[in-house]
């Protein structure tokens, strides 16, 4: 039996409006690629020619993100210059200590101007000299006939090394215009292939500072991470390299000369290991006490230096893509005195830099013995540590 609907009473939607309706929230909540199953937006749609694009494109990234991460990784790379305990091997002082050496008196390698001394002639003109307290290597003052060049002296140390922590105690660096003094270790029978550590070495004045340089056969490079206060110069060592440059690393002015000298001279020590090679440079009033007490002729102290505590080096020459125990063996340790050559007797380096007249040559020609007054090396001592 039927009723009459009330008033109140709504009427039942018709079947078209809850279709209209259905449609209308399933567009609302659809994906888009479910709106229009043709739309290009619809990766069902894409080509395979767009699927390898986007492969590429996401192999791209990837790429990249990979190549920066190894990139930083490897910039970041440094060795572990870990504590060594070291101990006293060799000790270069005293009167005595000129007898540690061997005499060159060969032709001079790097083309100097100049006449090596054996020991009794280097004796007998006062090249080489040592005291209790010092030892000193000179240019000579007294030949009037230096036609064919001017006599100096080069010594090398008859122990060798291969690695060890090396203090030189300098009282006084030589410069003046022609001259190129040195403080180095190589293994001269063998070089460059056992390589060459040149711990001090200026030209002429010395206007710029000391300069520290590694000179090697090939696989020795420095473009890596380096903790040091100096400028690093060239970063390949490979001797051929360059002009025969080698990788160097340049101090201040108060490195070596005429600034040097006046300070009181100071203490460098340079540590071979096959971590790397590291130089520091001392003033005489900041030498860490580790370096004084260990070095003092006057205590029995049982106390050796400690790099670590040291703080940055002047020259840090990191193992990371240079195989030390390989690039540097056999090491003696030499101290010269050249005239002129390869390097101080170059336009740019005795004209230029230095302000000397004339050239080389005709300087160490003409010029009396006054003129190298300040040419001379003055050490307190030399001390060599290995590690136990």
């Amino acid at each position: 039996m039927s009723y009459p609907r009330s008033q109140f009473e709504e009427a039942p939607p018709s079947y078209a409006a809850v279709r209209a309706s259905k449609a209308a929230a399933a567009s609302r909540s659809a994906p888009l690629y479910e709106k229009n199953e043709y739309s290009r937006r619809n990766p069902r749609n894409w080509s395979r020619r767009c699927w390898i694009i986007l492969g590429v494109v996401f192999a791209g990234i990837i790429a990249i993100v990979v190549a920066v991460a190894v990139v930083v990784t490897r910039e970041n790379r440094y060795p572990n210059y870990s504590e060594l305990n070291y101990s006293l091997v060799d000790t270069y002082s005293g009167t005595s200590f000129f007898d540690n050496f061997d005499y060159y008196t060969g032709y001079d390698p790097s083309d100097g101007f100049v006449h090596y001394v054996d020991a009794d002639g280097s004796a007998d003109l006062n090249l080489t000299y040592a005291s209790s307290s010092a030892a000193v290597l000179r240019v000579d003052l007294s030949d009037t006939d230096t036609t064919t060049g001017r006599k100096s002296a080069r010594v090398t140390s008859k122990n060798t090394y291969n690695d060890g922590l090396f203090i030189f105690d300098v009282i006084h660096t030589p410069y003046g215009c022609a001259t190129w003094p040195a403080l180095w270790l190589s293994d001269p029978s063998n070089w460059p292939e056992n390589g060459e550590i040149d711990v001090m070495e200026a030209t002429n004045l010395a206007p710029v500072g000391n300069q520290v340089t590694l000179h090697t056969t090939k696989d020795c490079t420095m473009k890596v991470k380096r903790k040091e206060t100096g400028t690093a110069l060239n970063s390949n060592c490979l001797n051929s390299t360059d002009g025969d440059a080698g990788c160097g690393v340049r101090g201040s002015t108060a490195t070596f000369g005429e600034d040097f000298n006046n300070n009181g001279g100071g203490v460098y020590a340079m540590e071979l290991r096959d971590a790397g090679i590291r130089v520091w440079m001392f003033d005489r009033d900041s030498i860490p006490s580790d370096i004084t007490t260990s070095t003092s002729n006057t205590t029995n102290s049982t106390t050796t230096p400690d790099p670590s505590g040291w703080g940055e080096a002047l020259a840090d020459f990191p193992s990371t893509d240079c195989d030390m125990s390989s690039h540097f063996r056999n090491q003696s340790i030499i101290v010269d005195i050249d005239l002129c050559g390869d390097w101080a007797g170059q336009t740019a380096y005795y004209n230029t830099q230095s302000g000397c007249s004339g050239t080389c040559v005709n300087y160490v020609m003409e010029q009396p013995g006054s003129a190298y007054d300040e040419a001379y090396w003055e050490f307190g001592s030399f001390r060599v540590y290995q590690a136990s």
